[in-house]
């Protein structure tokens, strides 16, 4: 072997040592996350009426959630998309709430609804269904006072939290 051929050989050797040496880190697609919207009750007997305002809540609760999922981007988030809004399981019927999951094209669907009992206390219901296995990872209810924006906001860093948690202990 000539003197060229082993420079050649000794730089090739150490080129390689330096790649194997370098730290790699493995990259995974983001799981896809369809974000439904939310069912809203009213049982409070409040005398104000406070439709409009409820249906902004639930609407920003929502986007708060899908946001706070995909912030990180460890998901990719989509909302379900249906013909006649809001796309809940209670409007659109669970079959067919099912059906549009499934044709998002997402492995995992979040869902459920909040119930406003009285001017303080609401609670909703929370769902995690992996569309893949048809196995329901989360059925949580969770409980929230004050019916402002940012007992709402707080309320879904929460449940985003708890989806989170869940998709991992999967």
């Amino acid at each position: 072997m000539s003197r060229a051929d082993r420079a050649a050989a000794v730089i090739a050797a150490i080129g390689m040592a330096a790649v194997l040496s370098y730290p790699m880190t493995l990259s995974a697609a983001p799981l896809t996350i369809a974000v439904a919207d939310f069912d809203y009750i009213d049982t409070s007997g409040e005398v104000k009426d406070q439709r409009a305002e409820h249906r902004a809540r639930m609407a920003q609760f929502a986007e708060l959630l899908r946001a706070k999922l995909g912030a990180e981007g460890e998901f990719h988030v989509i909302p379900i998309e249906c013909a006649e809004p809001p796309c809940t399981p209670i409007n659109m019927q669970p079959e067919r709430f099912i059906a549009a999951s499934r044709s998002s094209s997402a492995r995992f669907v979040v869902y459920g609804g909040i119930h406003k009992t009285s001017t303080l206390v609401q609670w909703g219901d929370v769902e995690l269904l992996d569309l893949e296995s048809n196995k329901l990872l989360l059925k949580r209810t969770v409980t929230f006072r004050g019916d402002t924006d940012e007992a709402f906001s707080r309320a879904a860093a929460f449940v985003g939290d708890t989806v989170r948690d869940a998709i991992d202990k999967r």
